[in-house]
């Protein structure tokens, strides 16, 4: 406690002027990053809780077409080969289409009932969790505060007409504070372009044409740009969301990861 308030002592003296805008503090905080006061890790940690009381799910959600989910009547075995599939840990499940979610179903609940009642009938309903809607428009430093009051990890998003508009994970919003969170997608900070089992590659948005055309012996022209993350932005005439797909010649691009400012992982098909 003593070093936290010691810090906090010497980047007030920093602030030559009481900060009173948001600009004003931005400035004094990169000054005092400057002196070494902090590292740019603790500085990119401040502008993102920042700039989280700023957004809105919408800025960040999963949206509706590239939501993995389960069907509530579907058999066990069909479950685990989307949860295998997928990843993931937590899945909506619905009844007859995307706007009929049902609830929330965790894997690991899976495992459970195959551990101790593989024999008996399965019925999602006795497994699955309650699903909680919100609006597009809620502001992600409310919506933090309601998932740490309440203990959920996952919320449907709804549009103005009530249907389902995507999902948001806490995972999606402490990434805008902290940064990417290591997830089953991640390579190593040395390689740009990592090969899947699947056949599938991911690859970090930043890889440099010429050393994609390499790998995948392609003629991407690099004329224009220099990386596959600007060939990218060129190819959708906007910044994609996370989830989105566009191809390009026998490739297929997902964007896996990506934020308000650019795009960061992709996972790449032929």
């Amino acid at each position: 406690m003593t070093f936290i308030k010691n810090w906090w002592y010497r980047v007030r003296k920093n602030f030559s002027v009481e900060p009173r805008t948001k600009e004003q503090l931005l400035n004094s905080l990169h000054n005092a990053k400057k002196q070494n006061l902090f590292n740019a890790e603790t500085l990119g940690m401040i502008e993102g809780a920042l700039q989280v009381s700023e957004q809105h799910v919408r800025d960040v959600m999963i949206p509706r077409s590239h939501m993995v989910v389960l069907e509530l009547h579907d058999h066990p075995e069909n479950l685990v080969k989307i949860i295998v599939e997928s990843g993931h840990s937590r899945f909506p499940v619905i009844m007859d289409n995307r706007d009929d979610i049902q609830g929330i179903f965790l894997a690991k609940d899976l495992l459970d009932y195959y551990a101790n009642s593989a024999e008996s009938q399965f019925d999602m309903r006795d497994l699955m969790r309650p699903a909680i809607f919100i609006p597009e428009s809620k502001r992600l430093n409310v919506l933090l505060r309601e998932f740490r009051a309440s203990r959920n990890h996952m919320a449907i998003i709804v549009d103005e007409y009530s249907g389902v508009a995507g999902l948001v994970t806490i995972e999606d919003v402490i990434e805008q504070i902290i940064g990417d969170i290591d997830d089953e997608h991640d390579i190593d900070d040395k390689v740009f372009i990592s090969h899947r089992k699947d056949g599938s590659c991911i690859i970090r948005a930043l890889t440099p044409i010429a050393e994609f055309n390499e790998y995948f012996k392609t003629n991407f022209s690099n004329e224009e740009f220099d990386t596959i993350s600007g060939l990218l932005l060129q190819a959708f005439g906007y910044l994609p969301k996370r989830g989105e797909k566009i191809e390009l010649d026998k490739f297929k691009f997902e964007v896996i990861r990506a934020d308000n400012r650019r795009i960061n992982l992709l996972r790449v098909k032929t």
